[in-house]
């Protein structure tokens, strides 16, 4: 698989240092709107060719699937130009700025019969399975309540700050909490309760989300751009409780039984090695290209639209609106 990627950002980094240690992987081509920098890009990690601009990598016929590593604001234009280019695409999250982008990124998927797949890479990680198992498995009896949070000091970033960019917590941070509550719970949400602190550019900083589901199960939300958190996944139930260390990126699930005063450790479960945890998405797309589809099962396009209404749904909540919506 010829895999491009367009933009430069750290994030394009820590693909690349992914899939040149994949095996039917060919780190094949870089753009950045600086020339300069997309060379030293593909000399750094052995990229074939070195594009000065977007539109001539898609140009390039060679190229079969573009991941799209720039900020949020630009995944709907960049996504549907790659597509109409005739390219696969594997974007970063959040997949767009709002469901109306989203909708309109998957019709031309769809037009195209092109896969069309959101970079949301703990949707594909070994542990989801792993989680869904104990889950199914009913060892802490009844569900009620599940809590996560995701913190970095990242408000130095000129992207995450800039409203321009679609900057802020919900669409770089709170995607992954929604995201984690949607794995356990499922999207039959009864109603949202969601506040932030702004930055003094307009944007969120800091969220907390409650979300209350039909059937009085509850989620607790936080993420703040601001300070490095315990980055802790909490399901708890009847019998006992789940702690899914770093919801980011989880390294290890410890299964505990219900004593209110000492808690006692039942299971300890590791998750499998990795190169850095990218290479499952680029796995699930090229499995999914090779028989013919336009969407991972993983996260279908059903699924992106869902996270996408509900964070449009927070955002609401919060009063914020981007300057380009």
């Amino acid at each position: 698989m010829r895999f491009a990627i367009l933009g430069c950002g750290w994030i394009a980094h820590n693909m690349a240092r992914t899939i040149i240690e994949m095996a039917d992987v060919e780190p094949y081509a870089i753009a950045s709107r600086d020339k300069m920098k997309a060379e030293n890009f593909a000399g750094q990690y052995g990229f074939t060719r070195a594009f000065g601009s977007y539109e001539e990598m898609l140009a390039d016929d060679k190229v079969e699937l573009v991941y799209i590593a720039l900020p949020h604001s630009h995944h709907h234009e960049w996504s549907i130009k790659a597509l109409n280019a005739g390219k696969h695409v594997l974007c970063e999250k959040a997949f767009a700025v709002n469901e109306k982008q989203a909708r309109e990124m998957i019709e031309i998927s769809e037009k195209n019969h092109l896969l069309l797949a959101e970079a949301i890479w703990t949707r594909y990680m070994p542990y989801r399975r792993i989680l869904n198992e104990i889950l199914e498995r009913g060892t802490i009896g009844r569900l009620h309540t599940v809590s996560a949070n995701l913190g970095y000091r990242i408000d130095m970033n000129e992207r995450i700050v800039k409203p321009e960019l679609a900057g802020g917590a919900l669409l770089d941070l709170s995607v992954y909490t929604l995201n984690f509550a949607s794995m356990v719970w499922g999207d039959d949400i009864k109603a949202y309760h969601s506040s932030c602190v702004m930055t003094d550019t307009g944007v969120d900083g800091q969220d907390a989300i409650m979300l209350e589901y039909q059937d009085g199960r509850m989620a607790s939300l936080f993420t703040s751009i601001y300070t490095l958190t315990n980055r802790m996944g909490h399901i708890a139930g009847t019998e006992g409780f789940i702690e899914v260390e770093n919801i980011n990126n989880p390294r290890e699930i410890r299964i505990y039984a219900p004593d209110r005063d000492n808690p006692k450790l039942l299971e300890r479960i590791g998750v499998p090695e990795q190169i850095t945890g990218y290479e499952y998405e680029v796995m699930a797309c090229m499995k999914a290209i090779a028989e013919g589809q336009i969407e991972c099962p993983q996260m279908p396009h059903s699924q992106t639209i869902q996270i996408m209404c509900q964070m449009d749904r927070v955002r609401g909540q919060l009063g914020i609106r981007y300057p380009f919506e």
